[in-house]
C-alpha cells in the first residue's frame, strides 16, 4: 500500500473528513486532497505532522514493501523527501545534471582565468 493510500484508510478508519485533515494540518482541502491521490510529495515535516495526528510512527506511514531513502539538502533545493525506488533514478539524474552544469561553468571560469593571467602578463611586459 503506497504511503498517500495509507494516510486515506487512516483517515476513514478515523472518521474524519478531509475538510477536517487539513483543518489539523494547516492547510487547504485541495492541498490535503493532492496527498491523498498521490498527486504531491509529501515532505518529512508534513509526514510526521500526519504521523502525530494519528499517534503513529513515520515509518507505519511509509511503503514497507518499496526502498526508501531520505535525502535531506540545503542551498537551493528542498529535497527532505521521502523518495520511492522508481523516482530516485529521476532525482539521481536531475542531481546529474546539475554537477554536470556547474562542472561547464567551473571550466568557463578557469578559462576565463587564463586569459586574464595572459592579459596581465602582456601589460607586465610593457
Amino acid at each position: 500500500m503506497e504511503t498517500y493510500e495509507k494516510v486515506r484508510t487512516m483517515r476513514e478508519i478515523n472518521q474524519w473528513s478531509q475538510e477536517e485533515m487539513a483543518e489539523k494540518l494547516g492547510m487547504s482541502t485541495t492541498g490535503y486532497a493532492k496527498i491523498e491521490r498521490g498527486k504531491s510529495k509529501i515532505n518529512l515535516d508534513k509526514l510526521q505532522q500526519i504521523a502525530n495526528i494519528f499517534n503513529i510512527n513515520v515509518s507505519e506511514l511509509i511503503e514497507n514493501n518499496k526502498p526508501w531513502v531520505c535525502v535531506i539538502g540545503d542551498n537551493n533545493y528542498n529535497l527532505s523527501h521521502i523518495y520511492s525506488n522508481e523516482n530516485l533514478v529521476l532525482e539521481n539524474e536531475k542531481l546529474k545534471l546539475v554537477i554536470q552544469h556547474k562542472d561547464e561553468l567551473l571550466k568557463q571560469k578557469e578559462d576565463e582565468i587564463t586569459v586574464l593571467k595572459k592579459l596581465v602578463a602582456v601589460l607586465e611586459a610593457k
